[in-house]
């Protein structure tokens, strides 16, 4: 395995443990003139796709429509992993995938729990995720600006990396 397929490979793994451990985003729909919105997304770590529950009765549901591409950003809880992911949004209509990520805080959302009319799943399979990480340690942060502003260099502070999930089907 070459080192760039390594780096790839473990861009994924870090992504995939964010997507994991963090439980909300912002999603947006390109085109829809909306802002971003928080969703709750759950994460199928086998297939690279993202889920999220809404109510039909949304402007979220309504700037999607039948698909379009949308965006979801998420940020890790110390702050020091960041990541905007792209990819094809639709509504589905996979009962067994909402049975699977259904629970009593979705639950909470609809008067009538599942079985209201305006439940909606959306699902976004992932084509491209560009993150962003730093170390965290405060102290490494500080020493790399300083560093930085005592040099002709600029700041280090941590990695870039963008994930093409289209080449790696």
């Amino acid at each position: 395995m070459a080192d760039t397929d390594r780096t790839e490979t473990d861009a994924r793994g870090q992504l995939f443990d964010q997507l994991d451990d963090v439980r909300a985003g912002m999603l947006g729909v390109e085109g829809s003139g909306q802002h971003m919105q928080p969703m709750t997304h759950y994460f199928d770590r086998d297939t690279g796709e993202l889920w999220f529950i809404t109510s039909r009765d949304t402007d979220l549901v309504r700037g999607i429509g039948q698909g379009k591409t949308a965006h979801f950003c998420v940020q890790s809880k110390s702050q020091d992993y960041y990541a905007c992911l792209s990819g094809p949004i639709r509504q589905s209509q996979d009962e067994a995938k909402l049975n699977e990520i259904w629970s009593a805080v979705a639950a909470a959302y609809f008067e009538v729990g599942r079985e209201d009319r305006d439940v909606c799943l959306l699902h976004m399979p992932l084509r491209e995720a560009a993150i962003w990480s730093s170390s965290g340690n405060p102290f490494a942060f500080g020493i790399e600006v300083l560093r930085a502003n005592m040099t002709e260099d600029t700041a280090k502070t941590g990695t870039h990396k963008v994930i093409n999930f289209a080449s790696a089907a």
